[in-house]
């Protein structure tokens, strides 16, 4: 409770919160600790932020419910449309049905501007052309097909695949590569098949030093602030150059590992072993590289941060949260 006063002294809303990011939020509470002098626990850190990413989910949710009734809403006027216009031009065109059915029996007996008239069906109804005048619209629309509903259906799986496709393709409209899955592997081994070895994810993060140091320099030459870490910036130069296989989510994913490798390759080759020989996946070695993390941390006074900082490979990446 004295926590959420003291924020609220300071100026701080739900919708303030709910809009900041991770790191505007740990800049919050260090200014707690630091400035005002809050005994923070462990606790009130973690729960701000899973306060915060529930009422976002909640918000998310409420926004997708209410898009998703705005489509069927408009989705149901328009088959009332649909079905309104056809009925109108069913009652109009039935004379225009008279004459193009003498058409089709009696061909030889009609004049020039009555040509003959094919009739082809299709997933709607019956469309009637003419060679002439194009398209008659009127008996054209006079069966609608008995199984709209299902036809709807189709059109709504394509359109949803087609827009699928569309968030999976990259920036440039090229699909992006599917990326093979991890397996756990020991130091120096290859991979089998179409998957990736842990010696290839710690690589990634060794070229992802050298894309920052390009990004550096690229600042330099147009006297740009210059990033030292890996950010955004860095991940889109990455894949400017081509290198798609490098993204924010999996780097982020794996991070500990990678800090867990640098600080004690003995220990990471370690569990290496362990979890090849045992045949278990890459998710559970993932899991247990965070407890030698916790040991170093505790070694070092919990400063985690002061332990990147003093890595040279590590100095350029966020500590996971």
């Amino acid at each position: 409770y004295l926590t959420m006063a003291k924020m609220t002294e300071m100026g701080f809303t739900a919708n303030t919160l709910i809009n900041m990011t991770e790191e505007e939020i740990d800049d919050l509470m260090k200014t707690l600790v630091e400035i005002y002098r809050m005994d923070l626990l462990l606790g009130e850190r973690y729960g701000m932020k899973s306060a915060i990413r529930a009422e976002k989910k909640k918000l998310q949710d409420s926004l997708e419910l209410q898009r998703l009734e705005l489509l069927s809403e408009a989705e149901r006027k328009r088959i009332q449309d649909d079905n309104n216009f056809a009925a109108a031009m069913t009652s109009e065109g039935t004379s225009k049905d008279l004459r193009a059915n003498d058409a089709l029996i009696f061909p030889e007996s009609t004049s020039a501007e009555h040509a003959p008239m094919n009739i082809s069906t299709c997933k709607d109804g019956i469309t009637i052309q003419n060679h002439n005048n194009g398209n008659l619209c009127g008996a054209g629309l006079i069966g609608i097909g008995e199984h709209s509903s299902e036809s709807d259906e189709r059109k709504m799986d394509s359109i949803k695949q087609k827009r699928r496709r569309s968030k999976e393709a990259g920036e440039d409209g090229e699909d992006r590569p599917r990326e093979h899955p991890f397996i756990v592997t020991e130091p120096g081994e290859l991979a089998r098949g179409k998957k990736n070895g842990l010696d290839y994810l710690f690589d990634l993060y060794e070229q992802c030093g050298k894309f920052l140091l390009e990004v550096q320099r690229i600042a330099k030459e147009r006297g740009e602030k210059c990033p030292t870490k890996v950010t955004n910036q860095v991940f889109r130069h990455a894949k400017h150059t081509g290198a798609v296989y490098i993204n924010k989510p999996k780097m982020r994913h794996y991070v500990h590992c990678y800090a867990l490798h640098c600080l004690d390759s003995e220990q990471s080759n370690h569990l290496r072993r362990i979890y090849k020989e045992r045949g278990e996946n890459v998710g559970a070695w993932r899991q247990a590289c965070y407890y030698p993390l916790v040991d170093i941390a505790r070694e070092n006074n919990w400063d985690i941060e002061g332990v990147f900082n003093k890595n040279e490979k590590l100095k350029i990446w966020y500590v996971p949260t």
